[in-house]
């Protein structure tokens, strides 16, 4: 390994280690382009069954200080989600549950000449019982849109280009099948206030709020996690329902003064109780109308032999 290699690997050791996480294996990888690339699980270091794959450039210098606030940043909130039943689960706001997963970092340049940036993932549903239906994702970053992240890598990208796929099935402009092609999910500048600074996904009140952190528990806590307490001021749901981790935290405790979480940790995290999980019905109901709002009609009358192509 070169002196540069290992300064580096020490930065991001020392980086994760502030943050209660451990570095416990890193492989050379390539990415979509066959750039090389740095492969390193992050641990959990109280629970290390808990792991997170980071992917970076091989040329990436984690020893910038532009770069420390947000790596950061990225470890912190890494070492809480780690916490939760399902590290790498996510709701929309129509009531989906999902896992996200094989996403493969960093950002590539477009192979169809247009000057944009891609990465590649998978989303799958997650209910507890047909994890089949998924979506293969072709995310793509505009070059203008790119100038105002610090680095086209993961830490740096994760959370909003996550986001963008969450709102992108909000529109019902993403189909889970059984199998398929990648699907397109456009990250451009609507999606970013140049004058606020910030990300901006979905205007949300508060009772869009209760009843996302509500799904939440439900799913988390209730189906995946054995009641286990989920972690309610993610910052990523606060970006993603433009709010703030205070507003989150007392819309929970509005939902825990009406019966249906109990919370623990200052607040931040909450658990399902009976009162919640009586509404099953309505919630596996709720499944069955977004999947239905995000199958694409034209599909079914392209399967009738209905069509004027």
């Amino acid at each position: 390994m070169s002196t540069a290699a290992t300064t580096h690997a020490e930065q991001l050791e020392a980086a994760a280690k502030a943050a209660g996480l451990t570095l416990t294996a890193s492989e050379p990888g390539t990415d979509f382009a066959g750039v090389a690339t740095t492969r390193t699980i992050v641990a959990l270091t109280s629970d290390p069954s808990k792991t997170h794959l980071l992917e970076l450039s091989e040329g990436f210098d984690p020893s910038n200080l532009k770069f420390a606030p947000e790596l950061n940043t990225f470890f912190t909130e890494l070492a809480l989600r780690l916490r939760n039943p399902d590290p790498d689960f996510y709701l929309t706001l129509l009531g989906l549950p999902l896992t996200f997963g094989k996403f493969a970092w960093p950002f590539h340049g477009s192979t169809s000449g247009a000057d944009t940036s891609i990465v590649h993932g998978e989303v799958h549903l997650a209910t507890g019982a047909d994890a089949a239906l998924h979506a293969k994702i072709s995310a793509s970053l505009t070059r203008t849109f790119a100038d105002v992240v610090s680095a086209l890598e993961q830490p740096f990208a994760e959370g909003f280009i996550f986001n963008a796929v969450r709102k992108t099935l909000d529109q019902g402009q993403l189909e889970l099948v059984k199998s398929g092609n990648r699907q397109p999910v456009p990250v451009t500048t609507r999606y970013y206030s140049l004058k606020q600074s910030k990300f901006i996904f979905n205007d949300t009140d508060e009772q869009k709020r209760k009843e996302y952190l509500k799904g939440k528990v439900y799913w988390l806590s209730g189906v995946l996690g054995a009641g286990a307490p989920v972690w309610l001021t993610d910052p990523r749901d606060a970006q993603y329902l433009n709010t703030t981790v205070d507003e989150l935290q007392k819309n929970a405790a509005a939902l825990a003064a009406e019966g249906f979480i109990t919370l623990s940790d200052a607040g931040e995290w909450g658990a399902i109780t009976d009162a919640l999980r009586a509404q099953t019905a309505a919630y596996e109901a709720e499944v069955q109308e977004a999947l239905t709002f995000i199958k694409p009609s034209f599909n079914e009358d392209m399967r009738g032999g209905h069509t004027n192509m």
